[in-house]
């Protein structure tokens, strides 16, 4: 009866969806993919506004797994740092840690990625007045610039970027707009990472430090070889969530101008009116990152977990 009522009711819903979109001259369906775009994305892959919507969808997906790339790695990495160091012996870095911890943690990430956009990336220097790392990195309100290795004559090389008129040219290219949302997200996650780190480590019982230490192991190779290990087992499952917000909340991009996911796919609604497929295949991709996260993580779960007999 309950089921009979509810696929009435989406019957129903069904209906009333189509009468609005054949009022408003639509109809439902992904052919709009087909159409060209008409519409620039400043960074990506290849792409112009000659090619099609679907292409354009593309783009906004591969910026977004970029994006998310780097974020889990520089994220994972700031966590595992920050988390060991709140368990420093020394007051003043647990100190540090705590309130870096502590101030980024219950700060909205939309305000640290306005922040870090519009405080810090669109205030640096211009080109020709850059801040220069090494001879070879270039930060400039234009983004920033890194070596890149190629492959030459049969050989790997760097590929330095040299400035050639009004821009560098060679090497890597950072915009301001992806370098902020990836500092942002990096800094945000980073500090719920942190606070998994330590506590999977405070969870290991003291006895196991002090039989590490009676077999006269130094305080690092207790940490890498004993406690480590034991606390990967704990980390896992807290950690994939983080990530997983780490890939959702990359969506805020929209708010600093990188043309995401989710800012491609806004501007085909607007151009096309089809809000329903659109937001279909955002949920879509959105849904099919997570589950490969989630399977990823289950699956390294599955290696490091204790199995008990």
């Amino acid at each position: 009866m309950l089921l009979a009522v509810l696929a009435l009711l989406a019957a129903a819903a069904y209906a009333n969806m189509q009468r609005g979109l054949r009022a408003l001259g639509l109809e439902l369906g992904f052919d709009f993919l087909r159409v060209e775009a008409g519409f620039d994305i400043a960074e990506g892959p290849a792409y112009s506004p000659g090619d099609t919507y679907a292409r354009a969808f593309w783009v906004g997906v591969v910026n977004t797994l970029r994006v998310t790339a780097v974020g889990l790695v520089g994220a994972t990495v700031v966590g595992v740092v920050v988390g060991v160091t709140r368990l420093s012996s020394n007051w003043l870095v647990r100190s540090l840690a705590a309130v870096y911890v502590e101030v980024v943690r219950n700060v909205p990430l939309l305000l640290q990625l306005l922040f870090w956009y519009g405080a810090v990336f669109l205030q640096l220097p211009p080109v020709r007045q850059s801040i220069t790392w090494l001879g070879v990195i270039h930060v400039t309100q234009r983004g920033i610039y890194l070596p890149r290795l190629v492959w030459q004559d049969g050989r790997p090389l760097w590929e330095v970027p040299v400035l050639q008129g009004f821009n560098f040219r060679g090497g890597v290219h950072l915009s301001p707009e992806f370098a902020a949302l990836v500092l942002g997200l990096v800094i945000y996650t980073g500090a719920f990472i942190a606070e998994v780190v330590r506590g999977a480590v405070q969870s290991v019982p003291r006895g196991q430090w002090e039989a590490a230490e009676a077999l006269g192991l130094g305080h690092l190779q207790t940490l890498r070889l004993v406690v480590v290990p034991q606390a990967l087992r704990i980390i896992v499952p807290p950690l994939t969530n983080q990530y997983l917000n780490l890939a959702k909340n990359s969506s805020l991009a929209v708010a600093i101008g990188f043309p995401d996911l989710f800012s491609v796919g806004h501007t085909i609604l607007n151009q096309t009116g089809q809000s329903i497929p659109v937001f279909v295949m955002i949920m879509a991709t959105y849904l099919s990152m997570s589950l490969v996260t989630s399977a990823l993580m289950n699956l390294y779960n599955r290696r490091v977990r204790l199995v008990e007999r």
